[in-house]
């Protein structure tokens, strides 16, 4: 023990020895610089006018004088601003249950700022300086993010949707998306199933608006489809939607020039529904309400807008080769739909009616080659050109992440169940 004593006497006199230098034997010299402190101005924060900042969710019933006086905002001349002028009008004309308004004021409940998103894409906001306001519109800065979603189909499309909270613009870009392979007048099977990737925009964690179908795959009557979308970085003009292998999907024509209908005559003999003899039908019939928006299936030229006979209101396009097509007995034209007009695939070209000889609102559509009328439903439509060779490599590194997200919902039993 005494030992042990003297060794730890020992070991803390060497610790002591080897202990810190302390700071006055380190060797140092004052330093002095003058700092300049022209036109500075020091100000204390309780001497400035600090601002507060409110956020209110709308609520059902609310009025601009209600929300003002939620946002702490006792401010006349902004009240009046923003009831009068033609840009900040835009706030109390679309006051949504629901939607967040932000302000901020001074202390005293001066107004000072407000934003507030007027449509899915535009925020309006108004700010005061001085005794002036001024009141801006500009684009939302809109977060993506990506969901998925499985169903299969007992009914229809559009009610396996809803039954898994898919959006309704979704559901029609589905549709769209496959429309020069699938009939989904006709085609689709109680068993049919489909998945999709999809982006969900939102404007600081509030949600806007669903976005574009990131890829999709759809299994009709055994045969199964998919698509990717691609936008090629280098060149804008090659963006659209593609199988995984590339091929684009975007065909010359669309099977169908209305998005959902049913068939209620065929191409081929009938009695006609108005003078009771046999004739031959020279198009298909769609049967659809008043008003329905009728699309253009290819790029074309207008080579007739018009009254014409039985045919009543109706548009006939010229398309690339000998094809052509006739859309009767419509209510009205589209926008710029005149004669020479260039329309684009997918563009309006009119609205379902009753004109001309016609029973009933319904579309008559035609479809033509060397001006000689062919069954639409069966005709072997023309190809697109398929994605080029320099841009594949591309498309499979953007496609993949989309690609294996399908593959993962394939091991997920997420269907719809539907009466």
């Amino acid at each position: 023990m005494r030992f042990g004593a003297l060794t730890l006497a020992l070991s803390g006199a060497a610790f002591a020895t080897l202990g810190v230098v302390g700071p006055e034997s380190i060797p140092t010299s004052p330093v002095s610089q003058a700092l300049s402190l022209a036109g500075s101005a020091v100000v204390s924060i309780d001497d400035e006018d600090r601002g507060v900042f409110r956020e209110e969710r709308i609520q059902r019933g609310d009025t601009l004088a209600s929300i003002l006086d939620r946002l702490g905002i006792d401010d006349p001349a902004a009240f009046q601003y923003l009831r009068t002028n033609p840009a900040a009008r835009a706030l109390s004309g679309n006051l949504r249950a629901g939607k967040t308004i932000r302000a901020e004021t001074g202390s005293d409940g001066e107004f000072v700022s407000l934003s507030y998103a007027v449509s899915p894409t535009e925020i309006l906001k108004v700010a005061k300086d001085g005794d002036a306001f001024t009141a801006t519109k500009a684009e939302l800065a809109l977060d993506k993010r990506v969901h998925m979603k499985a169903a299969e189909i007992r009914h229809s499309l559009f009610a396996s949707a809803d039954a898994i909270g898919l959006p309704d613009s979704v559901t029609t870009q589905v549709a769209e998306i496959f429309s020069g392979d699938i009939d989904f007048h006709k085609d689709i099977r109680r068993g049919d199933r489909f998945r999709v990737v999809y982006e969900m925009l939102y404007h600081e964690g509030e949600f806007v608006r669903a976005g574009r179908v990131l890829a999709v795959e759809f299994i009709n009557n055994g045969k199964t489809f998919a698509a990717v979308w691609y936008e090629n970085p280098e060149n804008k003009d090659v963006a659209g939607y593609f199988t995984p292998e590339g091929k684009n999907l975007r065909k010359a024509f669309l099977r169908s020039p209305l998005e959902f209908s049913r068939i209620t005559s065929g191409f081929g003999g009938r009695m006609h529904p108005i003078f009771q003899t046999w004739k031959q039908h020279k198009g298909v019939d769609y049967a659809a309400p008043s008003g329905t928006r009728i699309r253009a299936v290819a790029d074309g030229v207008v080579e007739f807008s018009g009254k014409q006979g039985g045919y009543g209101n109706a548009v006939i396009l010229r398309h690339q080769g000998q094809y052509s097509t006739l859309y009767a007995h419509m209510s009205g034209f589209g926008p710029g739909v005149t004669k020479g007009a260039r329309i684009s695939q997918g563009d309006t070209v009119g609205f379902v009616g009753q004109t001309g000889w016609a029973t009933g609102p319904h579309l008559h559509y035609e479809f033509r080659v060397a001006s000689e009328a062919v069954n639409p439903l069966t005709i072997a439509l023309p190809a697109s050109v398929p994605l080029e060779e320099r841009h594949l490599a591309d498309f499979r590194l953007k496609a993949q992440p989309s690609l294996t997200r399908i593959a993962m919902m394939r091991s997920t039993a997420q269907f719809a169940a539907l009466d």
